[in-house]
C-alpha cells in the first residue's frame, strides 16, 4: 500500500492506494465528452401507476440544478421528482427519473439546453436512491505520462481487478470545495448556526474571487442582508439561506432547511462517508488486508446476506471472498446501537467517540433532516474488470461499478494524481 501524498485526500480519510506503481498522471473532464455514465435500472415490475419513469440524459448539469429545471418547466413541486443515483455534474450522464402525476405528453414539451427526457414507462412506486443495477463508465484520462505508459496502465488494470480501497470519491464530500461532511458534523452535533457558517461562509480557492470574497465577508460578519446583497445569483442554496435568516433572524435551523431535503439528508451521510473513508484508512495503518478476512470482520454476501468470522469459519471465509461470493464489509454507525464485533468496529467506535458524535446524535438528525439515519455495511475493497485503450497521452477505461461506488476511486489508483485533476 502507498500512501496518498495529496494533502485533501489526506483530510477525507483517503490515505493510501493499493499498489507502489507509480501513476499514469492526467486529468479527467477535459470535456464532459470524457467522462460518460450509463445507469443500469432494475426492472420495473409494473406499467401501471402515477410515477411516470423517464430516461434523463445530461450534459455538464448538476442532478439538483437540473431536477429544479425541469420541474420548474413541468409547473410543478421538485419534490415530486425522484431518481435513483446521483451522477457526476461535469460529465455525459444517463439515467432514470420518476415524476409524480405528469402527462407524457408534458415532459415531452420540456426543452432545456443540453437536457434530453425520454418517457420509459410508469410505475406505482417513486424511484429511491440506490434502486439501481449499477453504472456503466467510459472514460477518457488525458495528458498522461508517456513514458512507460502502456506497463504503468497495465498494472493498475490488475491492481483494479484485485481488489483497490473502496474509498467514497472527492465528488462524495463537494468537488470544488468539499464541505459536506464538515457541515453534516455540525448538523449531527445541534450546532445549526456552525452548520450554516460553514455552508454559506467556507472559501476555497478553486472558487471564483466574487465567491470566495462573499463568503469570507459572510464569515466575518454573519450579515445575511449582506450575502444577499454578495452572493453570486447561480449560488441558489446559499442564497436560499441566506434569504430565511434575513426574513427569520437567528433561526439557522431553519436556514438549514431552506435546502432541498435530499441535499439536507446528503450532508449528513456524508459524515457517515468520512467516517468510513478514516476507518478504512485505519484498517490499512494497522497492516490488515482488504482481502484477507480477520477474526470479527463483517463479510456482505452478494444476495446482502451478512456473517462474521470466527475462528471456526475463518477458512471458509477467505475460500468465499477469493471467489468472489462476499466481501469484507465495515459498518458505518447510525442511530442504532452497534455491538463490536472486531477490530474494525473498535476503529470506527474510537472514531466516534473522538469526534463527540454518538448513536443519540444520529437519531436527533434524522428528526431534524426527516430521513433515517440506520447503519450500513459498505465492502471495504473494490474491484473491476476494467478494459483499456492507450492512445498516444490519452488512455480509456471502459469497466462497470455496483451502486454507490465511485468511478474516480478506479481512476485514482490509476493517476495518483492531485486530486484536483480529476474533478
Amino acid at each position: 500500500m502507498m500512501p496518498s501524498p495529496h494533502p485533501l485526500e489526506q483530510e477525507l480519510g483517503m490515505r493510501y492506494y493499493a499498489s507502489d506503481a507509480p501513476g499514469i498522471g492526467g486529468r479527467l473532464r477535459v470535456s464532459p465528452a470524457d467522462f460518460v455514465v450509463e445507469e443500469l435500472p432494475l426492472p420495473i415490475s409494473d406499467q401501471n401507476g402515477p410515477h411516470l419513469i423517464c430516461l434523463l440524459t445530461k450534459t455538464n448539469w448538476e442532478l439538483q440544478r437540473a431536477v429544479k429545471e425541469i420541474a420548474k418547466r413541468l409547473g410543478i413541486s421538485h419534490r415530486r421528482i425522484a431518481w435513483a443515483g446521483t451522477k457526476d455534474k461535469n460529465a455525459v450522464t444517463t439515467q432514470f427519473i420518476s415524476i409524480y402525476n405528469v402527462t407524457p405528453e408534458a415532459v415531452e414539451q420540456v426543452h432545456l439546453a443540453d437536457i434530453s427526457l425520454e418517457v420509459v414507462g410508469r410505475s406505482q412506486h417513486p424511484l429511491s436512491l440506490g434502486s439501481l443495477a449499477g453504472n456503466r463508465f467510459d472514460i477518457v484520462i488525458r495528458d498522461c505520462i508517456e513514458d512507460g505508459l502502456p506497463a504503468r496502465v497495465q498494472a493498475a488494470t490488475e491492481v483494479a481487478s484485485a481488489g483497490i480501497p473502496n474509498y467514497y470519491g472527492l465528488q462524495r464530500f463537494g468537488v470544488v470545495r468539499p464541505v459536506t461532511h464538515l457541515v453534516g458534523e455540525r448538523i449531527l452535533k445541534g450546532d445549526y448556526e456552525g452548520a450554516v457558517a460553514i455552508y454559506i461562509g467556507r472559501a476555497y480557492p478553486r472558487e471564483s474571487e466574487e465567491a470566495q470574497r462573499a463568503r469570507t465577508h459572510f464569515t466575518e460578519t454573519h450579515d445575511a442582508r449582506a450575502a444577499l446583497a454578495d452572493l453570486p445569483i447561480w449560488m441558489t442554496y446559499e442564497r436560499a439561506m441566506a434569504n430565511h435568516l434575513v426574513a427569520n433572524p437567528g433561526d439557522y435551523a431553519g436556514a438549514l432547511r431552506a435546502l432541498p431535503p435530499k441535499l439536507l439528508s446528503l450532508l449528513v451521510s456524508a459524515y457517515q462517508s468520512y467516517l468510513f473513508n478514516c476507518a478504512l484508512s485505519s484498517r490499512i495503518d494497522a497492516g490488515m488486508s482488504l482481502t484477507e478476512p480477520e477474526i470479527g470482520d463483517r463479510l456482505l454476501f452478494e444476495n446482502s446476506r451478512e456473517d462474521i468470522v470466527s475462528a471456526r469459519n475463518r477458512q471458509a471465509a477467505l475460500m468465499h471472498v477469493r471467489r468472489g461470493r462476499c466481501r469484507i464489509a465495515l459498518f458505518i454507525p447510525g442511530s442504532g446501537q452497534v455491538t463490536s464485533r472486531g477490530p474494525m468496529d473498535e476503529m470506527m467506535q474510537e472514531l466516534m467517540i473522538e469526534s463527540g458524535i454518538d448513536a443519540g446524535d444520529f437519531e436527533r438528525a434524522s428528526r431534524f433532516v426527516e430521513t433515517a439515519f440506520s447503519g450500513v455495511l459498505r465492502p471495504i475493497s473494490l474491484s473491476a474488470d476494467v478494459e483499456t485503450e492507450v492512445s498516444g497521452a490519452d488512455v480509456r477505461l471502459k469497466f462497470t461499478l455496483p451502486p454507490g461506488h465511485y468511478a474516480t476511486t478506479v481512476c485514482r489508483e490509476y493517476m495518483k494524481a492531485d486530486p484536483y485533476m480529476m474533478i
